[in-house]
């Protein structure tokens, strides 16, 4: 059995996770421990704060005790926003409180798309503009070109978590570009895992999504391969296991 654990802001997107643990197979368990959101704001200075070590802290002893081998901050604005370095001194933050392999959605995001072999990349980003931009900058940091990013202006977690499949095919329909490898979704809030098959048939490309490289993330610090092509193709390369 592997047992990754997942920080998880609030409650908003976080019933992809027992879906994609259902998907995974039965010897991989996802523990999620929920972080107190604080204000519930796509702006700046709340997603500093949502991230900040107090609250991190505050879910890392219930996580302990689960028996996870891993942990990722399940958040990508809360971990992004705080530049590269901020978010990599976030991670080894989390890391020594936990006592065990961290690291974030939106790294994730990076060695995902580092995973499948794509450098270019299109953003449709649920967040406001300023913040979606502030993604875009951490992705070019991790050394990827962004052909475009389409940003929604949602200014909370929770109207992102009321989102289905039209506003979900229509986000990545809008952001996706001809030139761009891979169209990323990055929000944790936004549901997802139920869609990947259908995004990816309808853009002719791997779709990146918050919940889906999170996991990913995990099982990666695990030092796991999982074969799950209903969770679309970051989960089809080289497996060590097969989900049929």
């Amino acid at each position: 059995m592997t047992a990754l654990g997942f920080l998880y802001p609030g409650h908003s997107g976080e019933d992809d996770y027992p879906r994609i643990e259902q998907l995974l197979g039965s010897d991989v368990r996802l523990d999620l421990v929920h972080t107190d959101i604080g204000e519930d704001a796509h702006r700046v200075d709340a997603l500093r704060e949502m991230g900040s070590e107090r609250r991190l802290a505050s879910g890392v002893e219930e996580l302990r005790l689960t028996g996870a081998e891993t942990v990722v901050w399940a958040c990508t604005s809360g971990s992004f926003v705080h530049g590269w370095e901020g978010a990599r001194d976030q991670v080894r933050t989390l890391a020594l409180l936990a006592g065990m392999p961290a690291s974030s959605t939106s790294f994730a995001f990076v060695h995902a798309a580092q995973e499948i072999g794509v450098r270019r990349v299109a953003v449709g980003a649920t967040y406001p503009e300023d913040v979606a931009g502030l993604f875009a900058d951490f992705l070019r940091a991790g050394g990827l070109e962004v052909t475009g990013v389409r940003a929604s202006g949602i200014v909370t977690a929770a109207e992102v978590g009321t989102w289905g499949e039209a506003e979900v095919l229509a986000l990545a329909r809008s952001a996706d570009s001809p030139d761009a490898g891979a169209v990323l979704l990055p929000d944790t809030a936004l549901h997802t895992a139920a869609y990947l098959p259908q995004l990816e048939k309808e853009l002719g490309k791997p779709v990146l999504t918050a919940n889906q490289v999170t996991v990913w993330e995990g099982l990666r610090l695990a030092d796991r391969r999982v074969n799950a092509p209903r969770l679309g193709a970051l989960f089809t390369r080289e497996p060590i296991v097969q989900v049929r």
